[in-house]
């Protein structure tokens, strides 16, 4: 992901919109942004509008197989869980496969980094591995988040027979099987804490010293079901997030997804600590999940970024005005957040969680941009109210990531 060259963008948004947009890009980084420049004869010509590369925070690739299998019956989110269970056993080459599919599909919506929230540890390392290399393949960014899962429930029950394949028995095994991971150039490995329910206190704070002495970025999911929280004041006596900063977790590296079952005084802990909340709004509605008080956790202190989580839909632009359009259904009100702030949570907010340095067209970042044009459409002029209400996955029409082009419709 090292490649180099020039891109002419007919439109770019540059944090404010530009014209003739000259991109000059040398071993995977951009060198140079010129606005009014017209295209050198060597350029390629990005016609339509060009935006920083597409962050997906929380991504289980595996899940994809579900789309349109469980959709008969009723059932509610651990109804769900007990179906996923059925598709979490994988030999490497084919989840290498399957992974490629999933990866190709989120470069086509014009996806240039996803996190990958890992907990498939059946063959220690090799589907991690497997993903890591099917994003080499495709040319995505990858951010392996793995995750620490060792029991069944806050009250120290064990694991069910379907999630022992998870665990690897206790943190420090845990930490000794990342110990052999190793960042590459299109890949980098986070740690993740999968959840209050299935991590003990002791354990959490095991995985939170190991990210933060290797400066890796720590993710979470919190608080999705109310039984959960329910769980964790009756064994703790406090909220899940409340339980986080009591063991010291709680910090502006650590990425929480969902976060809908919050109190007042979550959000403030959460706020005050600079947590990153990531939603994941379209597997929200498929679970029949809430909806978040995300606008109250932004205006507290916390960055907002977006992932496809179990991918039923894979399209960021969705993601990110479904944050705004569900709490409009919600709270009845419009306009809880700007779409300045929509687009800023599905590429520089979110690629900074993934530790990544992109997200946005300006000199020293990495060379990862995307070009959107609707079909048959006059011309107007780029601006983040467009991009995110009136645009699509379907609209890219070219993905470039470190200076190659990996999509080009």
């Amino acid at each position: 992901m090292k490649g180099s060259g020039l891109w002419h963008a007919e439109q770019a948004w540059l944090g404010h919109r530009a014209e003739n947009v000259l991109i000059e890009v040398r071993d995977g980084r951009i060198v140079a942004v010129e606005e009014g420049t017209p295209a050198p004869r060597d350029a390629v010509v990005l016609n339509g509008w060009t935006i920083p590369g597409l962050a997906n925070v929380h991504s289980h690739a595996f899940q994809r197989l579900m789309r349109g299998e469980i959709e008969s019956g009723g059932g509610d989110f651990w109804e769900w869980r007990a179906q996923m269970y059925r598709f979490t056993e994988w030999d490497p080459a084919d989840y290498a496969r399957h992974a490629r599919d999933v990866f190709r599909e989120m470069l086509e919506a014009g996806i240039t980094a996803v996190g990958e929230f890992h907990y498939l540890h059946q063959h220690g390392n090799r589907l991690g591995e497997a993903l890591v290399e099917a994003a080499r393949e495709e040319g995505i960014r990858i951010t392996l988040i793995d995750a620490c899962y060792l029991r069944g429930g806050l009250d120290g029950r064990p694991l069910e027979a379907e999630q022992m394949t998870f665990s690897d028995g206790d943190a420090d095994a845990w930490a000794r099987r990342m110990d052999q991971l190793h960042d590459t150039d299109g890949a980098r490995f986070a740690a993740a804490i999968h959840s209050v329910r299935a991590v003990d206190p002791e354990s959490m704070r095991i995985v939170a010293t190991y990210a933060r002495e290797r400066r890796m970025p720590l993710h979470i999911h919190l608080a999705e079901q109310p039984e959960e929280v329910e769980e964790c004041l009756a064994v703790e006596g406090c909220t899940p997030a409340e339980l986080l900063e009591r063991e010291g977790i709680l910090g502006p590296d650590l990425v929480a997804v969902h976060a809908i079952h919050v109190s007042e005084h979550d959000i403030e802990l959460l706020g005050e600590n600079h947590v990153s909340i990531c939603a994941c709004a379209t597997t929200e509605r498929d679970l029949g999940d809430r909806v978040g008080p995300l606008a109250a956790l932004a205006g507290a202190g916390c960055a907002l970024c977006v992932g496809s989580d179990s991918n039923a839909v894979i399209d960021i632009i969705e993601e990110a005005r479904a944050m705004e359009l569900d709490q409009r259904r919600a709270t009845g009100r419009r306009v809880l957040h700007q779409p300045e702030d929509l687009l800023r949570a599905a590429t520089a907010d979110g690629m900074r969680s993934l530790g990544w340095e992109a997200g946005e067209l300006r000199e020293g970042m990495l060379a990862d941009f995307v070009t959107l044009e609707a079909p048959d459409s006059r011309w107007r002029e780029l601006n983040p109210s467009y991009i995110l209400y009136g645009f699509s996955a379907c609209d890219v029409t070219n993905v470039v990531v470190g200076g190659q082009t990996v999509v080009s419709k």
